[in-house]
């Protein structure tokens, strides 16, 4: 069914998918942030220097562990590593040697070619909150995620300007069954949004079903020559690289897909309490991760993560928005930038219950630290609360409105004539103002950002109107983005194809939910 949906598209269903283009609303959305302003550096080139001897001396010394994972031993095994039942010792300088054929860019495609984003370099890219099974609004408060949930997620992905990616798991739907739900998961992205997209990691079959689903979207031979997926893959810390994840980080790596190695750093639980200390271990695991996918196939695209937290110490309970995960995070990118990769760090952390002046002050700090750190990939920008376990909908559009601010100081200081202003100061001189300068009229429409969602009306609009606070104003802006969403244009035969497949694999397998 699938190969005769195939053929139908190559008769015919591009004239309609042009047709349809042509009748479609645009949405716009910003192009991925290139910084003019300078990275925010905490460590010199001595503590870097420091850093990287520790780490190759875990490597050599301590080694990592590959769980359940024959054909990695192998690997390493052939590689020079001294492996001794699952633990990996990898002698100095081999994993740097090995991480020198990953790429410092790449391009991930969208299947909107305008939406491409290019990940490396001085270039950021948004892309919403992961993982999370309950989501929160005013009107169903906490719950369970479901189908419909993720699908909401998407469009309000899909309608965000400075969202430049549409995600992966945005929340994980537990009215489909666990061994399915990735299928409903990657055609939401693939169909009710045009933005590119992370494939599934939670089983290498799902990673396959990942390729195999971008081929039906982009074609075969599109997907083996370029990147279509950016996916994350999580090391357990400290130092555990388990089969699951390497498997499906085998899949991507074999077809060319990119990978985000992250270390999955709670200070003082997973990681050391100092700063120094987790550096030397996110390095470490780092470069065995990525020497790792290098050894799968060199060349293949990766990004070095660095998920980082620290732990309450009376509760036990993840923090965010701190001073120690501000320094691992610049730290981390400066490791980053030394080995020469793509980096992906921070996000829209808090560990709040609600959208509230906790979440808020978390937040800034953490999308701040995200731009100043050199992040080139920042996951979890807009949407996360409660440490993780919700997708909040109202939190996602008040952090997806916010996303703007990174994109205004990342474009530094204009110093042309126009920056200048000297015509400006000349024209109105001592006592004026300039609200009817020439200069004022030619660039107050592009001159201030201005949020879509924060209040800033006098004090008497603002109560006539109903008193209403932020979380308010998110929940009526969340409702009109989506009632404004249209979805856009898709080759009616590539969506049947994708339909066909689904179904198929589906049918192939019974349900399970554990």
């Amino acid at each position: 069914m699938a190969e005769a949906a195939s053929r139908r598209r190559g008769r015919g269903g591009g004239g309609a998918a042009r047709r349809a283009e042509r009748t479609a609303v645009s949405i716009e959305t910003a192009k991925y942030i290139e910084r003019n302003i300078p990275n925010f550096e905490v460590l010199t080139e001595e503590a870097l220097e420091i850093i990287e001897t520790n780490a190759e001396t875990i490597l050599e010394e301590v080694g990592v562990n590959f769980v359940d994972n024959p054909a990695a031993l192998e690997r390493w095994k052939d590689a020079g590593a001294d492996v001794d039942g699952e633990r990996v010792r990898i002698p100095r300088g081999l994993a740097r040697e090995l991480i020198k054929t990953a790429p410092g860019q790449y391009t991930q495609h969208a299947r909107n070619p305008e939406r491409n984003v290019v990940v490396g370099g001085r270039n950021m890219v948004l892309a919403p909150v992961y993982g999370p099974p309950f989501v929160h609004d005013m009107d169903g408060g906490r719950r369970y995620a479901t189908m419909d949930d993720f699908e909401k997620f998407v469009k309000l992905g899909y309608m965000s300007k400075w969202l430049h990616h549409s995600g992966g798991t945005v929340c994980e739907p537990t009215d489909i069954p666990v061994n399915k739900r990735h299928l409903d998961m990657l055609k939401a992205h693939m169909v009710l949004s045009d933005k590119p997209f992370m494939g599934s990691v939670t089983e290498a079959s799902r990673a396959q079903d990942s390729v195999d689903m971008c081929g039906i979207l982009f074609g075969k031979d599109f997907v083996q020559q370029n990147t279509v997926m950016t996916s994350l893959i999580n090391i357990n810390s400290p130092m555990t690289f388990d089969d699951v994840m390497m498997g499906s980080m085998e899949v991507y790596a074999q077809n060319n897909q990119a990978c985000i190695v992250s270390p999955f750093i709670v200070g003082g639980a997973m990681a050391p309490v100092s700063v120094a200390g987790t550096l030397t271990q996110v390095m470490a695991e780092v470069l065995a991760g990525i020497a790792y996918n290098q050894l799968i196939r060199p060349g293949a695209p990766v990004v070095m993560g660095a998920f980082v937290t620290s732990i309450d110490m009376n509760s036990g309970a993840p923090t965010f928005g701190t001073p120690e995960a501000a320094h691992i995070t610049y730290g981390a990118g400066q490791i980053a930038r030394r080995l020469g990769l793509p980096y992906r760090s921070a996000g829209s952390f808090n560990g709040s219950k609600l959208p509230d002046a906790q979440a808020a002050y978390e937040t800034a700090n953490s999308l701040n630290m995200g731009l100043l750190s050199g992040v080139n990939f920042m996951l979890h920008s807009c949407g996360w609360m409660e440490g993780g376990l919700v997708s909040s909908f109202e939190k996602f559009v008040m952090d997806a409105d916010q996303l703007g601010i990174l994109h205004h100081l990342a474009k530094g200081v204009e110093i042309d004539e126009n920056g200048q202003a000297m015509d400006a100061i000349r024209e109105v001189g001592p006592g004026g103002h300039y609200l009817g300068c020439a200069h004022t009229q030619a660039n107050f429409k592009s001159a201030f950002w201005r949020s879509n969602v924060l209040d800033y009306k006098p004090y008497e609009t603002w109560a006539e109107e109903g008193e209403r606070d932020t979380m308010t104003l998110a929940n009526v802006k969340m409702k009109q983005m989506l009632a404004n969403y249209q979805q856009p244009a898709l080759d009616p035969a590539i969506a049947e194809a994708l339909d066909v497949y689904v179904a198929e694999k589906k049918a192939s397998m019974p349900d399970a939910f554990g």
